[in-house]
């Protein structure tokens, strides 16, 4: 039986006090537990920022790559062992911002991952550069005069794009977006999580107080979760009123399963001529 200290590290944790990824971390850590997942069949992968620290403070499998270039590794991670649970663990600014190609193409191909993104709307790691998600106006020491673009939105992003679970949760909602975490990670192809949080050094704006006046939770299970134009509406919603859960759910073939040479188990799992392959990297 997997408990939570199967999943325990001491490596030394510097996020602020007050940080909505210790929330976040938690409700990941009680997903795993309560899905009976050992460490060992579970790979995380990260980029840069605090969100990509995530890993760190977790005892399993991962993968810290680059800035923006989590959804790649994972992808390629999934391709070479179909069988293993991947989960993607970002930032706005790294999977919206640096990452936005890459996230264009991870749900189009509708790999079977889990992407969870931290979305504190602004740049925590490199000391509070608006983000690709930040609220017009919203001001900072390198936009002192406000934002003057219009913020990217995930969800209709990816609803626009085909994707198969979209949904958005709150770090101070650790219960609920617990049971978000699940439901994504029980999908079948690209689910994805924006996972709304208060950064207290950076943006004084989206505090967690500012959420929790605003945040309603959709029915569970959700109601019409296949309707994409109800959808869209849900996604577009922000304000007084901002709704998390299942925005939309719908089944469909994965990336793996179109690829017939994964029909005979993972890649990782085939033998392979060793001269052959000598051969063609040696020219």
């Amino acid at each position: 039986m997997v408990t939570k200290d199967d999943f325990f590290c001491d490596f030394e944790n510097k996020w602020c006090p007050g940080c909505g990824n210790f929330q976040i971390l938690d409700a990941m850590k009680d997903t795993f537990t309560r899905m009976n997942l050992a460490p060992e069949n579970l790979l995380i992968v990260s980029g840069i920022g605090q969100a990509g620290k995530t890993p760190h403070f977790l005892k399993c499998n991962y993968f810290h790559g680059l800035h923006g270039r989590a959804l790649p590794v994972a992808t390629g991670a999934k391709i070479a062992d179909h069988e293993l649970t991947v989960v993607v663990s970002s930032g706005d600014g790294d999977c919206y911002g640096e990452g936005g190609n890459h996230f264009i193409s991870a749900v189009r191909r509708n790999i079977d991952i889990t992407l969870l993104v931290h979305n504190n709307k602004v740049y925590g790691l490199t000391k509070g550069q608006a983000s690709p998600t930040s609220d017009k106006g919203f001001t900072t020491k390198m936009q002192p005069g406000g934002v003057i673009a219009e913020p990217f939105n995930p969800l209709t992003v990816a609803l626009s794009l085909g994707a198969g679970f979209v949904a958005r949760g709150f770090s101070g909602a650790r219960d609920h977006l617990a049971r978000l975490i699940r439901a994504a990670m029980t999908h079948r192809g690209f689910a994805m999580i924006d996972i709304l949080q208060p950064c207290p050094s950076f943006n004084r704006v989206n505090s967690h107080a500012w959420y929790k006046r605003r945040v309603v939770e959709l029915p569970d299970p959700p109601e019409g979760a296949n309707d994409l134009e109800a959808a869209f509406v849900l996604a577009r919603k922000w304000g007084d009123r901002i709704p998390i859960g299942i925005l939309y759910q719908k089944q469909g073939p994965t990336y793996t399963d179109r690829l017939e040479a994964l029909r005979d188990g993972p890649l990782c799992h085939f033998s392979y001529d060793k001269e052959k392959v000598a051969k063609l990297i040696a020219g």
